[in-house]
């Protein structure tokens, strides 16, 4: 019995020896501060920046890099948050060079400082972007993508820098990409990236570097820090190696080089929205037009489908569903599963949609990363999306991301759900201050080729066959207009159904 018992507390202090010297061995890539984590980041170096939005984004570890003051920094992120926060802050600071992202968004200065000719941006669709880290990251120099086929991705031209004394003339313009055929489809060549480090915001890490995000958060994170040839993880929470389960780990620990407990955390939201009737709201009772194209789009819905909708009219979608219709709503930002907004007790800033806004998810929901968000819509698992529109053309081209000169928001991952979805519906206004929107070509540039199913005013419903003659068809017309009125209002051509009813 005694040998047993002195067995037992040998076996004991091995363990406890094995697990203290694990955490020494360990604590190497745990640094004292943002600030020390970040010195050696230098002038003209390209970082990869975790984050959607204000959401998941490395607080600390950019604050750190204000007060380093680097320069001419090559920033790949989605979108550059605030003009007041994340990355906005080096933005104020003119501490960047170039931006690759996806999306402008309501970032001014950034805009501003792109139509000035002061900053150098990149503009790339989010899921193309998503997969350039991630290959990247898998030492994949390069791959074919079908988003952007037809546009100024693949066609090259696009102003990367502009020229203030001549914006028709400007300094760097994107190349043409390459294009290939398979199996009858057209896909183009993008190259993937790397970067000298990634700064990356993660919820929690063991000191060996396994690290777990938490909710919507996840986002960009995993796939920015793959493509990093130094990764930097600022954390909430740094627990003893062991702690995690080996199960939970959502990025291995060979990917991570150094790791930060953040401190003083804001996690502002971008748009806190909340409805005390746990809805997703609905349109005011004096817009009719507007409510009137909701409830038709509804209709494209059946039930069981996944579904992913667009910002605005789009989202309101859900509220609309005949009776009996449940479907699967998802969020390009990592989420499948979204429920309504939330009451104001539940809002938690590491959850919002695509839209930035706060949300809920339902029962079985899944949050993962942006990647696979996009793999998701790449690989026709969407089974319909619905979209807003700027312009659409007789053959059912879209334009809905740039006004060249004027309005620079981005594409963000609308390429890819016009690419990607089994069907796409578009709900816009049928005309803007008297001017045609439906029209033969389109003027703007365009975010996909033929890729209209269904276009929805709030005056007409219009279906496009893309496979046959490319012909649009009106098919349905507001009970409060006449076909004069809608010929009047469409600057292109289009065949009238001889079963044409009203909604």
């Amino acid at each position: 019995m005694l040998s047993r018992q002195i067995l037992h507390k040998s076996f004991l202090l091995q363990k406890s020896f094995a697990a203290s010297a694990a955490q020494r061995l360990f604590s190497s890539k745990v640094f004292p501060n943002a600030y020390e984590a970040t010195k050696d980041i230098k002038d003209g170096d390209t970082l990869c920046v975790g984050g959607f939005g204000i959401c998941g984004i490395p607080e600390n570890l950019i604050a750190a890099l204000v007060k380093h003051d680097r320069r001419d920094l090559t920033i790949v992120s989605n979108n550059a948050g605030t003009d007041t926060f994340g990355l906005g802050l080096l933005l104020q600071n003119h501490q960047i060079k170039r931006m690759i992202s996806s999306y402008v968004g309501e970032n001014k200065e950034f805009e501003r400082q792109y139509l000035a000719g002061e900053l150098e941006l990149e503009l790339v669709p989010q899921g193309t972007l998503a997969e350039k880290l991630r290959a990247g990251g898998a030492g994949i120099p390069a791959y074919f993508t079908p988003t952007g086929n037809g546009t100024l991705v693949e066609e090259g031209g696009f102003p990367i820098k502009n020229n203030p004394a001549d914006p028709k003339k400007p300094l760097i313009v994107s190349e043409k990409k390459e294009k290939r055929v398979y199996d009858g489809r057209e896909y183009i060549l993008e190259r993937s990236i790397t970067g000298d480090f990634a700064l990356i915001k993660a919820w929690k890490a063991d000191e060996k570097g396994n690290v777990l995000f938490r909710k919507s958060a996840r986002n960009f994170n995993p796939d920015a820090a793959v493509a990093g040839r130094k990764c930097i993880v600022e954390v909430e929470e740094i627990v003893p190696v062991g702690s995690i389960d080996p199960d939970q780990v959502h990025l291995p620990d060979v990917y991570v080089h150094r790791i930060i407990k953040g401190e003083n955390y804001v996690k502002p939201l971008e748009f806190r929205t909340v409805s005390t009737s746990f809805s997703s709201g609905k349109p005011g009772k004096d817009d009719k037009g507007r409510e009137r194209m909701v409830r038709r789009a509804a209709r494209e819905i059946e039930d069981g489908m996944y579904v992913n909708l667009g910002i605005g009219i789009p989202t309101l979608c859900s509220n609309y569903l005949e009776p009996g219709v449940n479907i699967t709503l998802q969020s390009e930002n990592g989420i499948l599963g979204l429920g309504p907004f939330p009451k104001e007790y539940m809002v938690d800033p590491d959850l919002i949609n695509a839209g930035k806004q706060s949300v809920t998810v339902l029962p079985g929901a899944s949050f993962f990363p942006s990647s696979q968000s996009f793999a998701m819509i790449r690989g026709r698992k969407m089974d319909i999306s619905i979209l807003g529109g700027l312009q659409v053309s007789e053959k059912g081209d879209l334009a809905n991301w740039i006004i060249p000169g004027k309005m620079v928001k981005g594409m963000g991952g609308a390429m890819d759900l016009v690419s990607g979805a089994k069907k796409l519906v578009i709900t816009m206004e049928h005309t803007a201050k008297g001017n045609h929107k439906i029209l033969k070509d389109c003027s703007l540039p365009l975010t996909g080729k033929r890729v209209v199913d269904v276009l929805i005013t709030e005056l007409a419903v219009f279906q496009f066959d893309k496979n046959g003659t490319g012909d649009m068809l009106l098919t349905e017309i507001s009970n409060e207009t006449t076909l004069e009125e809608i010929k009047k209002n469409t600057g292109a051509h289009f065949n009238v159904s001889p079963n044409l009813k009203n909604f």
